[in-house]
Parts: structure tokens; sequence; C-alpha cells
């Protein structure tokens, strides 16, 4: 974390589980920019990169995200 950017890496991760995270970031109106970059497939774990507005703490906004996320798959229910 560099002042209002955040750089996370994910590893084991796929772009499916960041591509999640990317468009619920993306919702926020307090963020400026979030992207992630898979890398090279067989060397590198992806990443998630988040630049917030003013001083919004990516941070917390991570931790928000992780929150709403599990809410929304916490609900999913398999019919037979």
């Amino acid at each position: 974390m560099e002042g209002n950017e955040l750089k996370l890496r994910f590893e084991g991760e796929s772009h499916t589980s960041l591509e999640l995270f990317r468009a619920k970031i993306d919702t926020y109106s307090t963020v400026e920019y979030v992207n992630f970059f898979p890398g090279h497939p067989e060397l590198d774990d992806p990443e998630l990169y988040i630049r917030t507005k003013g001083k919004t703490n990516p941070v917390k906004l991570i931790q928000d995200a992780c929150k709403e996320l599990s809410k929304e798959f916490g609900s999913i229910t398999l019919k037979e």
C-alpha cells in the first residue's frame, strides 16, 4: 500500500475471482481506478490494483467488498 493505492497479490487464484472483486469495487463512488493484472500464467500470481479518491482507505474498501461478496454468495441455494 502506498497512499491511496493498494496492490494485492492473489496467490493460487485465477482471473475469475479477481473479476468479481474488480466489478464490485468498480461500483464504489470513492474508487478512481481498479483493475487486475493476470501476469504470466505459470510464473506470476494475479494482482488487483485499487486507487481511491481523496482519503478513502483502499484496505477498508477491499474489506467491505469481501463482506458484500460473501453475503451475495452466502444466499445462493441449489434446487433439485
